[in-house]
């Protein structure tokens, strides 16, 4: 038999309901106001909706009056929830089904409550570009590594190696964007006395290279980058050549250590292309290779593991520092292409099997040597711009509309990496001809033409020297200039028909280049 209730109860109980209600209220609103001190409750309150939302009861001692709103129960489990969005705050895009799945047990019910919410632009706008900004599944390089190295098992010792590149590549792209900021930038002298400590009469020495060019600080700096990355990261690499120094260093010298000469692969790298650009705010990169060296030759101190053709190459890649950092590489099956995240500071696979257009209306030549280049280069360049022009007929007969074909575009960045990639991904060609100063044009053989044919033949273009593919050029030294032309295949191949044919007789038979 139910107790009864005396007078004072039933008069007094609705009021009393309400009062608790109200209580109840005003907790979930406190819940609800934001972390900003600033905005008052009651601005909140004033400017609520109406809202449908899943609620839970629970077993509460007070009767079943005690409604929980189920954001307010998950905000407990999970702790990470925005008061006004309702979202967590660290979801990462995850299907969170299975943290909500717990309360599908429990009774439900759908009840119609008041949920203050504010509209600032500012924080509305914020919310959607938090909403909208979620990053994308990317595999990471390290685990790109493992997965091919895996596939290919005479690759598993480069692994190591191949990773203590990209963090290089890292490190440069730190140094590179802080050239200004942090006085490492200018000639080298001043930096080659504070990094090796020589004398400022032996620094005066090194402010140019083999090659008569002057060293920037920041060649320097990332030349010792690089020689730690491939003769310190394991014991792979015998042998290093790097275009701003003279000679080939074993690696047990420069990591003043024996056992570091006992590698089966030797390396050779531009540390920093284009560092010209640096000052003027434009893309520079980093080139590299990994050579097989014939057997016997890898633990010599001398030129001979290196004079070999890009044929040996076993992998290659690139490293471009612009608006964003992408690392390039091939191991013989293909590239792949890795942007640098600025968040984690990790290379993600954003560019997976790149392949090169067959043809492309690009072009990226340095025009203002129009009149030192030979006449085949001339005519080639002259044939590109007659194409953009536009196609008509001069009958007096009624003609159907002009056809114009596909438009050539001139691009030159002048950092051999800026160029290629830019024709790498949008088709064309990319050319250094020779001059009548530098008859054998001025990209080197060993550091920068071949491992950029081999990434522009793995991606389906091509790499030549006009006479023919610039990987069967046999080297003579290590420091060999090579005209060199990259591009599409359709691109390419006319370029050298125009070499053929407009060249003389010594000129055609010529496919070695001192």
């Amino acid at each position: 038999m139910a107790p009864s209730l005396s007078l004072f109860q039933k008069q007094f109980a609705p009021f009393l309901l309400a009062i608790y209600l109200f209580a109840d209220a005003s907790n979930a609103l406190l819940w609800h106001t934001p972390t900003n001190p600033s905005i008052p409750g009651a601005l909140l309150w004033g400017t609520g909706r109406i809202t449908t939302t899943t609620t839970r009861i629970t077993t509460s001692p007070i009767a079943n009056f005690r409604i929980r709103p189920l954001a307010e129960q998950q905000a407990k489990n999970w702790g990470n929830l925005d008061p006004l969005s309702g979202f967590d705050s660290n979801d990462n895009g995850d299907d969170d089904t299975s943290k909500v799945s717990s309360f599908a047990s429990q009774p439900t019910r759908t009840t119609t409550t008041r949920t203050p919410s504010i509209n600032f632009n500012s924080n509305s706008s914020s919310n959607n570009n938090n909403n909208n900004n979620k990053k994308k599944n990317l595999r990471q390089f390290t685990r790109y590594l493992e997965v091919e190295c895996w596939k290919r098992a005479e690759l598993r010792s480069l692994e190591p190696v191949l990773q203590a590149v990209a963090n290089a590549c890292k490190e440069i792209n730190r140094i590179v964007q802080r050239a200004q900021t942090d006085d490492i930038y200018g000639a080298a002298a001043a930096a080659a006395t504070a990094v090796v400590g020589q004398s400022q009469s032996q620094a005066q020495q090194t402010i140019t290279n083999i090659q008569g060019e002057v060293q920037q600080k920041l060649d320097v700096l990332c030349n010792a980058y690089l020689l730690r990355a491939f003769c310190g990261s394991s014991r792979v690499i015998s042998s290093v050549a790097s275009e701003e120094e003279d000679e080939p260093r074993c690696c047990s010298n420069v990591m003043n250590d024996p056992a570091f000469a006992s590698g089966e692969y030797i390396a050779v790298f531009d540390p920093l292309d284009g560092s010209q650009n640096i000052d003027a705010s434009l893309p520079v990169g980093t080139i590299f290779g990994i050579y097989r060296p014939p057997p016997g030759t890898a633990m010599k101190d001398n030129d001979a593991a290196f004079l070999q053709s890009g044929n040996s190459l076993v992998a290659a890649g690139y490293c471009l520092y612009s608006a964003t950092t992408v690392l390039v590489l091939t191991m013989g099956s293909g590239v792949d292409g890795f942007t640098l995240d600025p968040d984690t500071g990790k290379f993600l696979h954003t560019h997976p099997d790149i392949r090169i257009p067959l043809s492309g209306s690009l072009y990226s030549f340095n025009e203002a040597n129009f009149r030192d280049f030979d006449e085949p280069i001339q005519r080639f360049l002259n044939s590109l711009k007659e194409k953009s022009r536009t196609k008509t007929t001069t009958s007096d007969q009624k003609q159907p509309p002009p056809q114009q074909s596909k438009k050539t575009i001139a691009r030159y960045v002048g950092a051999l990496v800026a160029d290629t990639h830019n024709v790498l991904i949008n088709g064309g060609i990319y050319g250094y001809p020779a001059t009548f100063q530098n008859r054998n044009g001025k990209l080197r053989l060993l550091y920068e033409s071949n491992p950029m044919a081999m990434i522009m033949e793995q991606a389906g273009g091509a790499g030549s020297t006009g006479f023919g593919r610039i990987m069967d050029v046999q080297p003579k030294n290590i420091h060999q200039r090579v005209p060199t032309f990259l591009g599409s295949l359709e691109n390419v191949f006319e370029l050298d028909q125009f070499c053929q044919y407009y060249s003389s007789q010594d000129e055609s038979q010529q496919t070695l280049y001192e």
